[in-house]
């Protein structure tokens, strides 16, 4: 069991002022009311003091006694009891039986002499039920057996209200409105004196130990309950706390929250109500008076009489932090809520919290100190000051007077052991990114976010770059030092990017690229900065790295006027200005011809145009001395194959004239064929190619969209050109044949019938007449039934025409017939 000191004892009146040097005489009994102090003897005398406290410079409690008056009540028994009835300024006086009224000032009995005879102890109702404010309500254990009385005390005078019996002898009460707790012979019970119900509450052995019943609040009672327990007892019967362990022998108890003091012949001891531990002993002998007034603890011996000072809460819960009993003082100061006003409380728990957090972070007990941290609400500045330089310089950040803990830093903390320190800087990385979204961070945004940089950026972690890219309050000044300093430019190109100075970012970069300066963060840095560029809105900043991003590779480079969104371009990026930026760079011309002319559709013969012949000419270089038949087709000849088909907006008879001789047949047949002059270009792709698919794609290219006797033109013409004169290879005729029976519907039957050689069978063309013959019995099966459609659709139309004459006329008649 650890010790706390909860409170002092302080001696108050001594044993001369009370029996000089009357050996004989002791105290019997002891009352408190304000200043006023009674004391009561065994010589039957009465003594009144004037209690005064004072503290000294160190923060200790004194006590000084001055006696005003002391009074014999002509009795040759010891004073009992003494009760003050403050509103009613009289002194209650047990002695010999009886209950004497005596002035508090002068000791005085009362004029009319009133008083209550035949008790053995008696009790003050202090949650009376009379409601009347002149008046005080007293329960008394008569000497008549198993009897309890109640009384109603006036200035003056007593009344009896009630009297009620017991199921045992009484030996101790205490009362609560109609609700009093007694101890028996042989058990303590609860009993409502106005409905007379009454409830056990447990054994208790009258012949072993002195009874102890103590009212400490409303409705709730202490008792001395077997096996040293002191339990607590409601007016319902039930315990709503754990009971605390005491000494078997205690003859006097008492709580002053959140504490309970218990006395025997030897010790005071404390124990709390919050944890039921027994936080303190004090030595006292021969004490046999422990008494609660109104929050002063009064204890007395035979000879003295004391008070038990407690400390302030505040100071008990700060040595048990100075200890390191962090639970314990947690508890305490919980425990102090109903004792201390709410906003006075609220101040004090927060800042006990966070004097815990602290603890235990030195402790290295981290999750225990975030949830101490964030329930206190801690400053997050008193935790990051604990780390050198992470503060930013322009902080004007104080630590708390008193302070919350007693370290200057984290090296002092951690007395220089790198792994704590290590340890220590991971758990502040994770709480700063916790808390740096939430209210905690209100006010101290900059701070935060500036000292998890410098922790990020010493721990080369990932998550430095996700600070960077997303919203943040990194100050410039520190955060750029610092960063320079651990040599991460990337890091510091973003933070210039998030602070609006693009140039110094791009710069930065543009310098690792480049080989001045050394960071590997990123092994793609100049594709990011491409990419930064194509979406930067600064027109400037773009056109004066646009040499160097094409320099370093045209077809990446270029990116930056392809990838640009759309609604950028208009102003400061014209696509005349960027072909001729581009003219140093051909690769990255022709992608950005395609940009404009693929992507963006763009229709301007001038692009089209530009684009052709650039293919031409790179086609051209790839292929100098090939002959047109023999050569393989490169990307190049596709992609200008490709425009050349799909494009009308080039200039054909440029582009034509400077094909020709340069043995692009294919070519010089598409632009032939743009010209209308389809004769001549089947005859290329027929005889100088020999590519029948490439001319029957021909017939199919040119006709798309074009109504079916201009398609129909085409493939006679290309039939014409199978079947022509002149020395007729074998292959042309297959064609011829392919052609015709695998396209009968593309064909004039009668006209293809006059240009077939007479030497061709019939089983050649199977294919193609039957086709042919299909069609035309399907055509003219077509016609037949439209013609019938259109009789009977003209038949329906009469007969309604009909129709309607006839009721015109029978309508007509009938209007006769009326006139």
């Amino acid at each position: 069991m650890m010790s706390t000191k909860a409170f002092t004892l302080v001696p108050a009146v001594e044993r001369e002022q009370l029996m000089g040097d009357r050996e004989w005489v002791s105290l019997e009994c002891v009352e408190c009311c304000g200043r006023n102090l009674y004391v009561g003897t065994s010589d039957c005398f009465v003594y009144h003091f004037l209690l005064e406290e004072k503290t000294v410079p160190g923060g200790s409690a004194t006590f000084t006694a001055t006696k005003q008056l002391h009074r014999h009540l002509g009795f040759k028994k010891p004073v009992n009891e003494l009760r003050a009835a403050s509103a009613l300024h009289r002194l209650l006086v047990l002695c010999d039986g009886c209950i004497t009224l005596v002035h508090m000032l002068s000791l005085e009995p009362v004029p009319s002499g009133a008083r209550i005879k035949g008790a053995t102890a008696f009790a003050l109702n202090e949650n009376p039920v009379s409601g009347d404010p002149f008046c005080v309500e007293v329960c008394i254990i008569s000497v008549k057996r198993r009897t309890i009385q109640v009384f109603l005390v006036y200035e003056d005078r007593v009344q009896i209200v009630r009297e009620v019996s017991t199921p045992e002898q009484p030996l101790a009460v205490a009362v609560d409105g109609h609700f009093l707790c007694l101890a028996l012979t042989t058990q303590y019970i609860i009993l409502n004196y106005s409905t007379g119900v009454a409830q056990d509450l447990f054994p208790f052995c009258s012949e072993e130990k002195r009874p102890i019943v103590k009212r400490i609040g409303r409705q709730e009672f202490l008792l001395a309950g077997p096996g040293g327990l002191g339990m607590f007892a409601t007016v319902a019967g039930i315990s709503q706390r754990a009971p605390v362990h005491w000494s078997e022998n205690v003859v006097g108890a008492a709580v002053c929250f959140p504490y309970v003091i218990a006395l025997d012949s030897e010790f005071i001891t404390v124990h709390s109500m919050l944890d039921q531990q027994q936080k303190q002993t004090l030595p006292f002998k021969e004490g046999h008076i422990l008494q609660d007034f109104e929050g002063r603890l009064i204890v007395a011996t035979s000879k003295g009489v004391y008070v038990l000072v407690p400390l302030p809460l505040e100071k008990q819960i700060q040595d048990l932090l100075a200890s390191r009993r962090v639970e314990e003082a947690l508890v305490l100061a919980k425990g102090a809520r109903r004792n201390i006003p709410k906003e006075k409380f609220q101040v004090m728990y927060r800042r006990i919290l966070q004097q815990a957090g602290f603890i235990q972070f030195a402790q290295l007990q981290f999750l225990e100190a975030k949830e101490l941290f964030r329930s206190g609400q801690l400053d997050v500045r008193e935790l990051i000051s604990l780390y050198p330089f992470l503060l930013p310089t322009s902080s004007s950040f104080t630590r708390s007077h008193p302070p919350l803990h007693e370290f200057a830093d984290l090296n002092q903390l951690t007395q220089g052991d790198q792994e704590k320190v290590a340890k220590c800087k991971r758990f502040l990385m994770s709480y700063l990114n916790e808390v740096r979204s939430t209210e905690v961070a209100n006010g101290y945004k900059e701070d935060i976010d500036t000292a998890l940089l410098k922790l990020y950026t010493e721990a080369d972690h990932d998550s430095l770059l996700d600070l960077l890219v997303t919203e943040n309050f990194c100050l410039l000044t520190d955060s750029a030092a610092w960063l320079e300093k651990h040599k991460k430019y990337f890091a510091l190109g973003l933070l210039y990017h998030y602070n609006h100075q693009d140039a110094a970012a791009v710069q930065l970069w543009v310098s690792i690229v480049n080989g001045d300066i050394h960071d590997s963060t990123r092994s793609d840095l100049y594709e990011y900065i491409v990419d930064f560029l194509t979406y930067s809105l600064d027109a400037d900043l773009v056109w004066q790295y646009a040499d160097w991003v094409l320099q370093k590779d045209p077809e990446v480079g270029v990116q930056v006027f392809t990838k640009r969104p759309v609604d950028e371009q208009q102003s400061r990026f014209n696509p005349d200005d960027i072909i001729s930026c581009l003219k140093k760079y051909p690769q990255a011309l022709v992608k950005y011809l395609e940009h404009l002319v693929m992507d963006r559709r763009l229709q301007k013969e001038g692009y089209h145009t530009h684009l052709a012949v650039l293919y031409l000419d790179e086609v051209l270089q790839q292929r100098p001395s090939a002959s047109g038949k023999d050569a393989e087709v490169t990307e190049t000849q596709a992609k200008l194959r490709r425009l050349l088909q799909q494009s009308d907006l080039y200039q054909v008879h440029f582009l034509l004239d400077r094909i020709r001789g340069a043995g692009l047949p294919m070519e010089s047949a598409i632009l032939l064929g743009k010209l209308e002059q389809h004769e001549e270009a089947l005859r290329i792709l027929v005889h100088e190619l020999a590519d029948f698919p490439a001319a029957e794609g021909y017939c199919l290219w040119r006709s798309e969209g074009r109504a079916p006797p201009y398609r129909r033109r085409l493939f006679q013409l290309l039939l014409a050109i199978y079947l022509g004169p002149g020395p007729s290879a074998p292959e042309l005729a297959m064609a011829a044949v392919d052609l015709l029976n695998r396209r009968a519907t593309e064909f004039d039957a009668a006209q293809v019938l006059q240009l077939l050689p007479g030497t061709w069978s019939v089983q050649l063309l199977c294919p193609f007449l039957t086709g042919a013959v299909r069609d035309s019995v399907h055509a003219r099966r077509t016609t037949q039934v439209a013609m019938g459609l259109a009789k009977s659709e003209n038949l329906i139309y009469k007969y309604d025409k009909g129709v309607q004459k006839t009721k015109a006329s029978v309508h007509s008649s009938l209007l006769c017939l009326d006139f």
